[in-house]
């Protein structure tokens, strides 16, 4: 089987280390072993690392960014759907470490569980000294990602556009409404359609209900030609 150490390119030191941040707490509540021994603690390091280098990438790349637009950029590139895609991609949703339970209900291929494994070894190769590697990994692996979210920006900031726009025109805001939801619990699809003063100006499909929500509202925008 793949190990971290492949997955991140960064050798590991104390193996202990590793096994807690890919341990799910149902693992440890199906043993009675102390809550430390699962990946929390961990994943709470690894959020602050995470964030302090995308921030600081952030700072360097866009120079004449408000910290408003940082901000946004930033809370999309660090969003569960953003860490679960890559731990998903580069093998580390394998690695986890689950109850039998929570195995059979898929929940490995769970975004949120998949974010706190991938935040949590993070904050592992912080505890293990190794914070300049993955301060180099992270600004490698997420450059693309903030380059790409900078580039279309108005796609990932529709909502906030939207209602921009309609408070402008009054005081109503726009009205989110779950129509469908779809597939298995592991990895069910939300439909959301959009109300503005009576009128569905948009509707759309996604794996949680705010990418459904925020999809539906830049079609709402292209619709206004409030985006092109």
């Amino acid at each position: 089987m793949i190990a971290v150490a492949d997955i991140f390119g960064i050798p590991t030191k104390t193996d202990e280390l590793y096994k807690k941040a890919l341990t799910h707490p149902s693992y440890t509540q199906d043993l009675n072993l102390p809550v430390t021994e699962c990946y929390e603690r961990l994943e709470f390091l690894g959020d602050a690392v995470l964030k302090l280098t995308v921030s600081d990438v952030l700072y360097n790349m866009y120079p004449k960014s408000s910290e408003g637009e940082m901000s946004k950029i930033r809370s999309i590139i660090v969003s569960d759907n953003t860490l679960a895609k890559i731990a998903k991609e580069n093998g580390l949703q394998d690695l986890i470490i689950l109850s039998k339970h929570d195995e059979k209900q898929g929940a490995r291929k769970l975004d949120s569980i998949c974010a706190c494994a991938f935040e949590a070894i993070l904050g592992a190769y912080y505890l293990d000294g190794c914070y300049l590697q993955v301060r180099e990994y992270i600004k490698n692996t997420f450059t693309p990602l903030i380059e790409e979210v900078k580039v279309n920006f108005g796609r990932y900031n529709a909502k906030e556009i939207l209602q921009e726009y309609t408070q402008k025109i009054n005081k109503d805001r726009p009205e989110y409404r779950v129509i469908g939801e779809y597939g298995p619990e592991h990895k069910k699809e939300f439909e959301v359609e959009i109300i503005y003063r009576g009128e569905v100006l948009a509707s759309d499909r996604g794996f949680s209900k705010k990418d459904a929500e925020q999809k539906a509202a830049y079609l709402a925008c292209k619709k206004l030609g409030i985006i092109k």
